[in-house]
């Protein structure tokens, strides 16, 4: 079959194959460790909200442990789209847009549909999602609704991520690499104890790379980029039965952007990368958490405080032409605290298995987000528009501003609080395992706004010179969101592996878009002028968002339905297979207002429906190691109208339909006086098709990416050497419209590298 009709398989094609891999059955052969050569313990540490191993959990869910993420060059979120079926994580041109898309849903501003934790703390902003990887012990990837233990911003799923313990393993680690595009990375950590309950360790890392993509304006990368970041973690057992964890870190970006090229919707042509502003994206992040842990006789009491800090600031030309239209300097300071406190029974062998908790947090937002319009879109946007309409009743005269530029101002303060109580039971009868869970979620968010600006006018009919016009538009919006969110699940436990249905419901909060408020003022603007003028000429200064109430965006809310098996067949493989269902309300989509605009805001569409399958397969016999996941999404809009438009039955844009990886690995073991080992490794990644607007009218075909490495391993040594994207496919990663122009980024081409790790 075609790559490019793969997303044509049938849903039922999917549910069959689950059918027929639940009729094998077989014994359980022994786990085969995931963890990192020359690293001889393993460490096993108890997740906070979930006691057993997840392939025991009725959830569909991927792990990756430290040797697999590192041999196949896992060094951030994007680097596991793919890998786990139905996720996707696009580079959208830099570590802010850090959307993520799960079984046909996600978002390109604002929530995210995936929850991240970092060492149990949860990251509450997804601009510091995209963060580089150094020293993850593991992943845990669980898909579906997860808002029952985990709440908000969680309705694709949670992302659970550890990292190495001090208490488990001592001594220091090294790397180093250089590959295309002048890139090349430094890690280095010491991990280090006093006595058996003390733990220490310090890990620090730095990349950099020109980039891949010219800017043909000035002839310069335009996609480069530095990154750093430091982590000091401590761990502390101090009597029996407790323990503390406290782990400070702190994130530094500061890169280019963005590779985006002008496309002709009529010749379908792509333009060369070609902006004269410059643009860039810089962030500082600090997170500080402490997880207290005291295990009981009857009750095991968890603790996890965490204080995050987020600066950042964000320079566009938004327009993206040689031409001086108008830019964009959106900057950011956030303050979160967040408490979560876990009481669970002690009794792991009791049959009824029990969770309670309560969660607070408190988010603290100032931001400003300045539109300055240049000459160019000064005249395009504004005056064009109004010197149309008035030469239909004055055709002699105009309306001029005076100035090559001014300065559209924004400011906001966006406090956001929250609680919840949950609860988690498990009742375990014979080979049954029955779940309930409920949440009771309820949030509180205001936005304060400032937008304001000064022109100077003239109308030559009236006025002999220029008048300072002064338009304010400021006020204090308020929301407050109560959900409930349940969970049903029943698992059945065989010889060969389990058998789980699930029905779970999740939600996404709901906001207030702050990038809508320089067309608001622009709108005002007109109208004020107008009214100076003591005229009013139909279609100048009118807009449907004109007021703070089109700052508002609605809680999305779901429903998932699931049923999936985790088996083991025979001695040597290992499958798991999940079909879904998920039925959508009030799903929140990305538009950009009609007409000449500078910014786009967030919105409610009615209803949405997703179906779909994935399937894991591993197999393992002697030194080699097979992989294959796939998932397939079909999901569509089945209530959407926006005013202009009926999108029912439309497929959800920017999501994939067909995610795929395959993957090979073999090790050689040696043992001679030069080397211990060779580990050879190959694996291909598809992905689409992906549609890129609400109309399907534009789409990215199915592609794959094909890459490689070789590495060597001589006691704590290893040299690997690495490509990616070998065939060098051409694919697009995002698209989007700016001043009714349409616009792609590209993807990576291929690249090279060469990596040295030491571990002493």
């Amino acid at each position: 079959m075609r790559a490019d009709r793969l997303w044509q398989i049938p849903y039922f094609c999917c549910v069959k194959t689950l059918l027929a891999a639940l009729s094998l059955m077989a014994s359980e052969p022994a786990e085969q460790a995931d963890t990192l050569y020359h690293i001889e313990q393993v460490e096993v540490t108890a997740s906070l909200k979930h006691r057993d191993d997840l392939r025991r959990q009725p959830v569909s869910s991927t792990e990756l442990g430290m040797y697999r993420l590192m041999r196949e060059g896992v060094e951030s979120i994007k680097d596991i789209s793919a890998v786990a079926p139905n996720f996707y994580q696009p580079s959208y041109g830099s570590k802010m847009t850090s959307s993520i898309y799960v079984r046909g849903f996600g978002s390109r501003i604002d929530q995210p549909v995936v929850g991240v934790n970092v060492d149990d703390v949860p990251l509450m902003n997804k601009n510091a999602y995209d963060f580089d990887f150094y020293d993850i012990r593991k992943i845990d990837l669980l898909r579906g609704p997860q808002g029952t233990l985990y709440g908000r911003n969680t309705s694709g799923g949670v992302m659970n991520i550890s990292t190495l313990s001090p208490l488990m393993w001592q001594g220091a680690r090294l790397s180093m690499e250089y590959s295309s595009a002048t890139s090349y990375a430094a890690r280095a950590a010491y991990y280090g104890s006093a006595g058996e309950r003390f733990g220490y360790s310090v890990a620090a890392s730095y990349s950099h790379s020109d980039g891949f993509f010219t800017n043909r304006y000035d002839g310069e990368k335009c996609d480069w980029g530095d990154n750093g970041g430091v982590r000091v973690r401590l761990q502390w057992l101090p009597v029996t039965g407790w323990s503390i964890d406290n782990t400070l870190s702190v994130g530094f970006t500061d890169e280019g952007g963005y590779a985006y090229r002008l496309y002709d919707d009529a010749t379908g042509a792509y333009s060369p990368i070609d902006y004269n502003d410059p643009c860039g994206y810089r962030r500082m992040n600090i997170c500080e958490g402490v997880v207290v842990k005291h295990r009981g006789e009857r009750v095991n009491l968890s603790s996890v405080t965490s204080y995050q800090y987020l600066d950042d600031r964000m320079t566009l030309d938004q327009d993206f032409t040689p031409r001086s239209f108008f830019t964009l300097v959106q900057s950011q300071r956030e303050h979160v605290f967040t408490q979560d406190i876990v009481l669970r029974n002690a009794d792991e062998k009791s049959r009824w298995q029990w969770l309670s908790g309560v969660f607070l947090f408190g988010k603290w937002l100032d931001m400003s987000s300045p539109v300055t319009f240049k000459r160019d879109g000064i005249e395009d946007l504004i005056l064009a528009n109004a010197n149309a309409g008035i030469h239909t009743q004055f055709p002699d005269y105009s309306i001029s501003i005076a100035g090559d530029d001014f300065l559209i101002a924004s400011d906001f303060r966006i406090p956001v609080y929250g609680a919840a109580l949950y609860h988690e039971s498990n009742v375990s009868l014979g080979r049954w395992t029955l779940t309930a869970g409920i949440r009771f979620d309820c949030e509180y968010t205001a936005m304060r706004y400032d937008s304001h600006s000064d022109i100077r006018y003239m109308f030559d009919m009236t006025m002999t010179d220029f008048k300072t016009l002064h338009t304010r538009f400021a006020g204090r919006e308020t929301q407050s969101f109560f959900e409930v969110l349940p969970k049903l699940s029943a698992r059945y436990s065989m010889r060969c592996g389990d058998l789980y249905a699930t029905v779970t419901r999740g939600y996404k909060a709901g906001g207030f878009n702050t990038q809508i408020f320089s067309d608001i003022l622009q709108v005002r603007m007109m109208n004020d002028m107008m009214g100076d003028l003591g005229v009013y000429l139909p279609g100048v200064g009118d807009a449907s968002y004109d007021s703070a109430t089109a700052t508002r965006y609605k809680p999305e809310t779901s429903w998932n339905f699931e049923l999936g098996a985790h088996l083991r067949l025979g001695e040597h493989w290992r499958v798991d297979a999940a079909a879904f269902l998920i039925e959508c309300r009030n799903q929140q989509v990305t538009v950009l207002p009609d007409g000449n605009n500078t910014g786009r805001m967030m919105s409610n569409a009615g209803r949405a429906r997703s179906m779909g399958a994935e399937l894991s397969a591993e197999y393992r016999v002697g030194d080699l190691s097979l992989t294959a996941d796939y998932g397939y999404t079909c999901a569509r809009f089945t209530e959407y109208d926006d005013g202009l438009n009926s999108y029912d039955g439309n497929i959800l844009p920017y999501a994939p339909g067909n995610t795929l990886a395959v993957g090979a690995t073999y090790v050689w073991n040696l043992g001679c006086r030069m080397l211990d080992r060779i580990v050879v490794g190959a694996q291909l990644r598809g992905v689409g098709r992906i549609y890129w607007n609400e109309e399907n009218t534009l789409w990215q075909p199915f592609y794959s990416l094909l890459s490689a490495y070789v590495e060597l391993n001589k006691g704590g040594f290893s040299l690997s050497v690495w490509g990616r994207n070998l065939t060098d496919a051409d694919y697009d990663t995002f698209y989007f419209k700016s001043v009714s122009r349409s616009f792609f980024s590209k993807g990576r081409p291929a690249s090279f590298g060469v990596k040295l790790s030491v571990n002493i």
